[in-house]
């Protein structure tokens, strides 16, 4: 990106003034500002860990089948924020109803993969990996990082958590984790301290493993003080909600996001299996909602605060939606397909994908509508620019014109 950006300053030094000069020097100018704010978009992934109900999510309330299997757990119509002719928000998704009403938010229904498991570890680690039945060891957001700087800048990657996601992990790059941002130093005894002070100020090694040790201490080192006094600087009038699920984790990427750093690519999740919801759901599922939609609604307020809202796409997740039919506990149980959001300036917003059926099922699941990995394409492909997803995804998935 460099070279074709040096290639197009440089060289115009070397034109002639001709009457077709304005015309190029336009075209120039045109290729340099695409480019630019290419460079600038930011990818900010949310996992809903425990499997999120989407029936209740994004509720079918004209279906009669919806309310029969589920007497007890069925948001009524009168309550559900209709958002069609046929689909409504739960009422504890205010946030993102104003996320929709605005054109920022898109719906994709119906996502999962072939033959799914109803493991949360497998399933996890399928969407983790992006590759589904398989041994893939890399992770689906590693491995575009990857193919998106292989020059490996540091601190493309930062994961909100208090342990890796290994949706992150990648050959090249060495996110930086954190959970708290004041407690970000490097730990260890003094004799470790001194070596990886050492290793990451040498010159890189031919051996990968020393480079990829350098690279990390590197990481650390550079990219705590740099989060430290973003977090430390920072303080914003906008409400997040009640501080409770990715709310706060949102705030820090904010936080960093007003600071300038480099990062490209932000991975943050519930803590646990949040919602797993096996027994009596309904208060539970409402609140986690109301937290999600809260603390999305307001970061994305939050990035318009600050002058970069336009640079930033959101895609939300989780490893499977619930079994259709409510259970006797007033919960649902482990299901296969639910919806994706995607959520940002330059979305197309509206639903996407097919509505799964809720008669021809898969032993009382969602049969999928949607390959999952037709998202990440789109976020690969369509929002930060990068055209060879086949490489990364290990198939051809195409994009689902989300973004216009």
């Amino acid at each position: 990106m460099n070279t074709r950006r040096n290639f197009l300053r440089d060289g115009l030094y070397g034109i002639g003034v001709t009457a077709g000069l304005p015309l190029l020097l336009g075209r120039a100018s045109e290729a340099l500002a695409a480019e630019e704010q290419q460079s600038e978009r930011i990818l900010v992934v949310v996992e809903l860990s425990g499997g999120n109900d989407g029936l209740n999510t994004v509720v079918p309330y004209n279906n009669d089948e919806y309310y029969r299997v589920r007497p007890n757990l069925g948001i009524p119509k009168s309550k559900a924020i209709a958002i069609s002719d046929e689909a409504g928000f739960h009422p504890s998704l205010v946030g993102f109803e104003r996320l929709y009403k605005d054109g920022l938010m898109a719906v994709v229904e119906g996502c999962g993969y072939p033959n799914p498991s109803l493991s949360h570890f497998s399933s996890m680690g399928y969407w983790h990996s992006g590759v589904p039945n398989s041994g893939e060891s890399l992770g689906w957001v590693g491995r575009f990082a990857d193919a998106y700087d292989p020059a490996s800048k540091p601190n493309e990657i930062i994961n909100i958590g208090s342990s890796q996601s290994p949706a992150v992990r990648g050959e090249a790059h060495s996110p930086l984790v954190f959970d708290d941002p004041r407690q970000l130093r490097r730990e260890g005894s003094k004799a470790e301290k001194s070596a990886l002070v050492r290793y990451s100020s040498e010159r890189d090694s031919a051996n990968p493993a020393l480079a990829f040790l350098r690279s990390t201490a590197k990481n650390a080192s550079e990219g705590g003080a740099l989060v430290r006094d973003a977090w430390a600087s920072y303080s914003t009038p906008v409400d997040y909600g009640l501080g409770v699920g990715v709310a706060t984790d949102l705030r820090k990427v904010a936080a960093l996001i007003a600071a300038d750093l480099p990062t490209r690519i932000y991975y943050v999740s519930y803590r646990g299996n949040a919602f797993d919801t096996h027994v009596h759901q309904a208060d539970l599922h409402d609140r986690l909602l109301m937290y999600t939609a809260d603390a999305v609604n307001g970061f994305m307020k939050d990035l318009e605060r600050i002058g970069r809202r336009q640079d930033v796409g959101v895609m939300m997740f989780t490893e499977f939606g619930r079994r259709v039919e409510e259970n006797a506990s007033q919960g649902t149980d482990h299901g296969t397909a639910g919806p994706m959001f995607v959520v940002g300036e330059g979305v197309q917003g509206g639903f996407y994908g097919q509505t799964a059926s809720l008669t021809d099922l898969d032993d009382g699941n969602l049969k999928m509508t949607t390959d999952f990995r037709r998202v990440y394409s789109t976020m690969i492909a369509e929002w930060m620019g990068h055209q060879d997803t086949a490489s990364i995804l290990k198939g051809e998935f195409a994009p689902l014109g989300i973004f216009g």
